[in-house]
């Protein structure tokens, strides 16, 4: 009896493995009312586009890509994560700073067509560089020694890569000073100066 327990139990999980979707991660992935679901997150969800993962109670909300894959696996969805990310990062549709706008209308035949004139472009570039909004949740992290330890507050700014950010830790109050490495992701204590130096090397 044990034997054939055993071998429906192999049977369901081989097939729920081969029921299992692929799905892709959208490039920006956004939602709209603060409750994400897989659709938000993924290219090709399907059925289970509805499903709920999480609630956003600020600008963003960060996914651990191992639990993410966890949750998408729970509805049939497969994500293989190919390129090997730690994080997934969902913003407020909103405040996305890639939001998609609409396109200028075509001129009528005929028509002068007005030559457009140089606009400065170094707002547009501070906000694409931006991997930090004032208010997002941050993951801190502080490592010394071999020890490494992590806590997670509130920005008090806005920040790119390399760059210095204030983050409140809300269990105590105290605003710990940090450098920005990814979205959502800081560094502080000796990592902080080698972060300012080479702003990539944490993000990976």
């Amino acid at each position: 009896m044990k034997t054939l327990i055993a071998g429906v139990v192999a049977a369901l999980v081989v097939a729920g493995a081969a029921a299992a979707g692929p799905v892709t991660l959208k490039a920006n992935p956004v939602d709209s009312d603060g409750r994400v679901t897989l659709g938000d997150l993924f290219e090709g969800a399907g059925a289970a586009s509805s499903v709920v993962v999480g609630t956003r109670a600020g600008p963003s909300i960060v996914f651990e890509a191992g639990q993410l894959q966890s949750l998408a696996r729970q509805s049939g969805l497969d994500w293989a994560n190919p390129t090997g990310l730690r994080r997934v990062v969902v913003r407020n549709a909103a405040s996305a700073p890639n939001a998609a706008t609409p396109a200028p209308a075509s001129p009528a035949p005929g028509a002068a067509v007005p030559v457009a004139a140089a606009r400065p472009a170094p707002v547009r570039a501070a906000l694409a560089e931006r991997v930090i909004a004032r208010n997002d949740m941050v993951e801190v992290a502080y490592e010394v020694g071999g020890v490494r330890l992590t806590i997670t507050g509130r920005a008090e700014g806005n920040a790119a890569a390399g760059q210095r950010v204030a983050v409140r830790n809300l269990q105590s109050g105290r605003a710990i000073d940090a450098v920005a490495v990814g979205p959502g992701l800081a560094v502080a204590g000796p990592a902080a100066q080698q972060a300012r130096a080479t702003p990539q090397f944490a993000a990976r």
